[in-house]
């Protein structure tokens, strides 16, 4: 407002319209114990002026309350009773209202509160401490069930939507379990199908472990050479993340122990369990062989393929499901664009650039070339926009997502590789330029948006050719409660062998480029021309050389 002010002449500001935007950059007070703390409300990647840096706030006390996921009091109500269920009605009744489901057999009761986790089940002071610290009021409803049945050393099967704080719900269980027990080595171990992923979730568990002696350890190239070096090292640590092809790397070079592990995570799950993660699965499960070992699948979506291969490896599990199955947060405002042909798209784009976005925005490609194509039409338009991929180098990679994070970057172009379990809170729009494999990618891509509560928009275009799959995210939109024309519920659903090809191979497309047809394929014509003239070329100057033949020179000449 003072930045308005100084530009004077009759410059105005709508606050009514713009209130909700003002909100986001006044920072609210709360209660810590005797003193009071300033908690920043608005998350790093929409803090475009800089307010995080000139808080002068003790970092070791004051920390941000959108570093964690699931740490935004909007996603919950409060409640004011903490007191213990009565009976089984009450815990029906508690379970409807936060529309939990739970299937299984003795299921403990769900926790009202943080408060309840140490009257109940015997938690260390220190962890209600840090939760208050870093901003966590009360349980999200998947923290509410998934933690008590973790903690009774249950096996768990759990799907709840993007940004409802799964990682918070798992963590804890570990954090009371390495606590209680005899330090052995790696007691627990957390495998997500990403880097980036697990980075995220070691930063949380090292967040909550704040004034502990508990110890974490990420699995890396390096750290594992490490340890090989020195075996005692793997005394030190209590808990393990790491990614699955790194840990099976270190299991058959005997550079890591899991005889003692007695909970073992897999975020992601069904990715996890997908063919390609597969077999590293099976021998982390081999190499974890404590009679006791408990097995917690967390996922936004969990088909029955997953479930059924799931309870093969699992013992009595427990499932929930919070909200709908393999459906969208209902925060998130889902659109269906149809852009005609693959040039559309790209006029659609910049149309919409044109007339004015709310960054930080993601935009999902099906390959890392096409990926590559739009960054480089994009790059001169006026934005700040950058590419991550798989060919990007771990240091790159982490370099982009820092800047992503702290508001330089608007725009970020991606694969798959960032579709899933990455929290970036702040992000406004989410765009899948091309059309998603599969519901579940469709559910992970736009669930970057609309996390903890906060709204989220997501465009998706799709043309012609992407027409006989339009029903599948068709449905994901109907059960995620979104308005849906009469003329796409009538759409036929697209066949399973259909589903399982689109989902294996990605269909064709034309390169993202302003040139139109005709001239792609003149340029084909003269790259090809071109080439010929110079292998005719190379044929002369080889018959031109003199070689052992006498005749060869005067053949050529000829």
């Amino acid at each position: 407002m003072d930045f308005f002010k100084i530009l004077g002449a009759g410059a105005k500001f709508d606050k009514n319209k713009f209130n909700e935007d003002i909100s986001l950059f006044k920072p609210e007070r709360r209660a810590n114990h005797q003193s009071v703390d300033v908690v920043d409300a608005v998350p790093k990647e929409l803090d475009f002026f800089g307010d995080h840096s000139r808080q002068k706030q003790n970092k070791a006390e004051v920390v941000p309350a959108s570093q964690l996921s699931g740490s935004a009091s909007r996603f919950v109500v409060e409640e004011a009773d903490h007191a213990p269920f009565k009976d089984e009605t009450e815990v029906a009744a508690y379970l409807k209202r936060h529309r939990i489901k739970v299937s299984g057999t003795d299921v403990p009761h769900p926790i009202k509160s943080f408060e309840m986790l140490c009257k109940e089940h015997a938690f260390q002071p220190f962890v209600l401490r840090n939760l208050k610290k870093f901003g966590f009021k009360q349980p999200t409803p998947i923290q509410m069930q998934a933690v008590p049945i973790a903690i009774h050393r249950r096996d768990l099967i759990a799907n709840a939507p993007t940004g409802s704080g799964k990682t918070l719900a798992f963590l804890l269980s570990i954090l009371h379990q390495v606590h209680s027990e005899e330090k052995k080595g790696y007691r627990a171990v957390v495998v997500s199908p990403t880097r980036e992923l697990a980075t995220q979730i070691y930063d949380h568990l090292r967040n909550l472990t704040t004034g502990r002696r508990v110890k974490a350890c990420l699995m890396t190239k390096a750290s594992a050479s490490m340890q090989a070096q020195d075996p005692a090292m793997r005394q030190k640590y209590d808990i393990l993340v790491t990614t699955p092809l790194r840990l099976v790397n270190a299991i058959q070079n005997n550079e890591a122990d899991l005889t003692h592990v007695r909970t073992l995570v897999l975020d992601e799950a069904d990715s996890l369990m997908d063919k390609g993660f597969l077999e590293q699965v099976d021998e982390i499960l081999a190499a974890c062989t404590s009679p006791s070992l408990q097995i917690s699948l967390f996922s936004a979506t969990m088909p029955s393929s997953v479930e059924q291969m799931a309870k093969t490896i699992m013992k009595d599990p427990i499932r929930i499901i919070v909200g709908t199955q393999n459906a969208a947060t209902e925060s998130i405002d889902q659109q269906l664009v149809f852009a005609g042909q693959e040039e559309g798209k790209l006029i659609g784009l910049r149309n919409m650039i044109a007339g004015g976005f709310k960054p930080p925005c993601l935009i999902f490609v099906q390959s890392i070339d096409r990926a590559k194509e739009l960054f480089h039409e994009l790059v001169f338009e006026g934005i700040n926009v950058e590419v991550i991929h798989s060919e990007r180098t771990q240091t790159q990679r982490n370099r982009i997502v820092q800047k992503f994070r702290s508001g330089e970057l608007w725009v970020l172009i991606c694969t798959e590789l960032m579709a899933r379990g990455i929290d970036f809170k702040g992000v406004n729009l989410v765009v899948n330029y091309d059309f998603p494999q599969s519901a579940q990618s469709y559910i992970h891509r736009i669930g970057r948006t609309g996390r903890a509560g906060r709204p989220g928009k997501a465009i998706t275009y799709f043309t012609k050719d992407d027409a006989p799959h339009l029903k599948t995210i068709v449905n994901v939109m109907r059960q995620s409660g979104c308005e849906v024309p009469e003329w796409m519920l009538s759409l036929k659903n697209p066949t399973k062998k259909d589903r399982k090809k689109i989902k294996k191979v990605p269909l064709e497309r034309n390169a993202i480029s302003t040139v139109p047809k005709y001239d792609l394929k003149r340029q084909k014509h003269m790259k090809q021309v071109i080439a010929q003239s110079k292998t005719k070329k190379q044929r002369l100057a080889a018959a031109d050389k003199p070689s052992g033949d006498p005749t060869a020179g005067h053949t050529a000449a000829i």
